[in-house]
C-alpha cells in the first residue's frame, strides 16, 4: 500500500503555494515531479565527481563513468531488455524516434508505406510525414473509433506487403488510453513489418517487459519518471541498430579517425556523440530506483483508484464530456464543459493553485476527429490524493458557473 502523505515530503515543490493557496499539481502527463533523491543525484554529481565519462583515467573519470553506466543497468533490469548495449541514451523520447527516422532514410523507397495511428503524439507523427517526403513513401494512419480506442479491425486491413513500419504509442497522452500493444506488435511482425513504440505515457505508470513484448524499437523520457528533463533513451534490438547509420558525428562515436576513413565505435556508443547529460543519466538511474522503491504495482493500483474517483466525481458535474471514458485507461483525464474553452477553464483552475493541461496536447488530429479546440486535461500520479481531487472537482464547478 501506498502512504500517499510520507511520499510527498520527498517533493519539496508539492509544498508551494500558488496565488496564496496550497499548489494541486495535476499535469503530470506533460511532466512529473522530480523528489528530493533524484534532485540529490544532481547535486551529488556536480559537488563530487564533476567529470566526462568514458575518457579519463583519472578517479573522478572512473566515478562519472561508473554511476553513468549503472544507469544504463538499471534501464535493462527495469524494462527487461537483453543486453546493455541496446540502450542508447537520448535527450528523451523525441531524439530517439528521429534517431531512427533519420536512420530509415535510405531503407525506405517510394514503394514503401508507413503506419500511424490517430491518437499519435506529434513527435510520432512528424518525423515519419518528413521520412515521407524525403522518400516519396506513403503514411498511412489508423483511425480512431468514437469511445478513443483504435480500430484494430482497420489496422489489420492497412497491413499490406509494403508496409515496412509501424509507430504506435503505447499510451495516448491525451486519452490515456492503453493501446492492445502486444496485438498491435504481433500482427505487424506476422506481416514482416517493424514496429516502433512511444512509451513516454506507460513507462510511468505500470512495469513493461520489452524482451516480452518483442518489440523493434522503444522510446521513452526520464521526466514522465519523475527523473530530470533532457534524459531518455532508446532501446533497439542489436540487428537493427547495427544496421542504421550513426545519427551524429564527432567525439565518442568512433573506433578509429584517419582522413581517408573513420571508423565508428560499437553499440550504444556509435549513438551516443558527444558529451551526454552525465548528471541527468545518473539521475534517471536514482528515479528509477526511487520508484522501484514504492513499487510500480502500488504505482499502478493506486493511480486507478484516483483515476476512477476523479471520474466518478467529475461525471456529476452538468455538460461535462469526457474524451476516452473507458476501462483500459491509465490516470489521465481530458474532458470539456459546456461550450467553455478548455483555456478560460484552465486559467480558472490556476487562480485556485491547480496546474492543468489545456489545448490540443501536441495531438491535433485526435481534437480534429471530435471536432474540439482542444481539452483540459487532468493527469494523476502516486503522490496526488482524493482530497486534491476533491478540490479540483469543486474547482471546475466553481469555474463553470463563473463562465455562464
Amino acid at each position: 500500500m501506498i502512504d500517499v502523505y510520507k511520499i510527498r515530503e520527498d517533493f519539496p515543490i508539492l509544498s508551494k503555494k500558488i496565488n496564496n493557496t496550497d499548489l494541486i499539481y495535476l499535469d503530470n502527463a506533460a511532466t512529473s515531479q522530480t523528489p528530493i533523491q533524484v534532485i540529490d543525484a544532481i547535486s551529488d554529481y556536480y559537488k563530487n565527481y564533476n567529470s566526462n565519462i568514458h575518457r579519463g583515467l583519472h578517479s573522478l573519470s572512473v566515478d562519472a563513468t561508473n554511476k553513468f553506466e549503472e544507469t544504463r543497468l538499471k534501464v535493462k533490469e527495469h524494462f527487461g531488455i537483453a543486453h546493455t548495449h541496446e540502450i542508447i541514451f537520448t535527450s528523451g523520447t523525441t531524439h530517439g524516434i528521429n534517431i531512427i527516422s533519420s536512420g530509415l532514410e535510405k531503407m525506405i523507397s517510394s514503394k514503401d508505406e508507413l503506419i500511424v495511428s490517430e491518437m499519435e503524439h506529434h513527435s510520432n507523427i512528424v518525423p515519419w510525414q518528413m521520412l515521407c517526403e524525403k522518400t516519396g513513401s506513403k503514411l498511412k494512419v489508423i483511425p480512431i473509433k468514437d469511445d478513443g480506442t483504435l480500430n484494430i479491425d482497420e489496422y489489420k486491413s492497412l497491413l499490406t506487403p509494403n508496409v515496412k513500419f509501424v509507430f504506435i504509442n503505447h499510451v495516448s497522452n491525451t486519452l490515456g488510453i492503453v493501446n492492445p500493444i502486444k496485438e498491435i506488435i504481433d500482427l505487424a511482425h506476422a506481416n514482416k513489418s517493424q514496429v516502433l513504440v512511444d512509451g513516454a505515457q506507460g513507462a510511468a505508470h505500470f512495469k513493461i517487459n520489452l524482451s516480452e513484448l518483442d518489440v523493434d524499437y522503444y522510446v521513452a523520457s526520464a521526466h514522465k519518471l519523475c527523473g530530470p528533463t533532457g534524459v531518455g533513451f532508446l532501446y533497439g534490438k542489436s540487428d537493427l541498430l547495427n544496421s542504421l547509420p550513426p545519427y551524429q558525428g564527432g567525439g565518442e562515436m568512433i573506433s578509429n579517425v584517419t582522413f581517408n576513413k573513420t571508423e565508428y565505435a560499437d553499440l550504444p556508443h556509435k549513438f551516443e556523440a558527444g558529451t551526454p547529460n552525465i548528471a541527468g543519466v545518473i539521475a534517471f538511474g536514482s528515479a528509477l530506483d526511487y520508484m522501484n522503491s514504492i513499487g510500480f504495482d502500488n504505482i499502478e493500483s493506486y493511480e486507478k483508484t484516483l483515476l476512477d474517483y476523479a471520474t466518478e466525481s467529475l461525471k456529476k458535474i452538468t455538460n461535462l464530456k469526457i474524451y476516452g471514458d473507458i476501462e483500459e485507461k491509465i490516470s489521465v483525464i481530458s474532458f470539456n464543459v459546456g461550450n467553455h474553452h478548455p483555456s478560460d477553464i484552465g486559467s480558472i483552475l490556476d487562480q485556485f493553485g491547480i496546474a492543468v493541461r489545456t489545448g490540443q496536447h501536441c495531438t491535433q488530429p485526435i481534437m480534429d476527429r471530435f471536432n474540439i479546440p482542444g481539452t483540459v486535461r487532468a493527469s494523476f500520479s502516486f503522490y496526488n490524493t482524493k482530497s486534491e481531487i476533491d478540490l479540483f472537482v469543486d474547482a471546475v464547478k466553481k469555474a463553470s458557473k463563473m463562465l455562464g
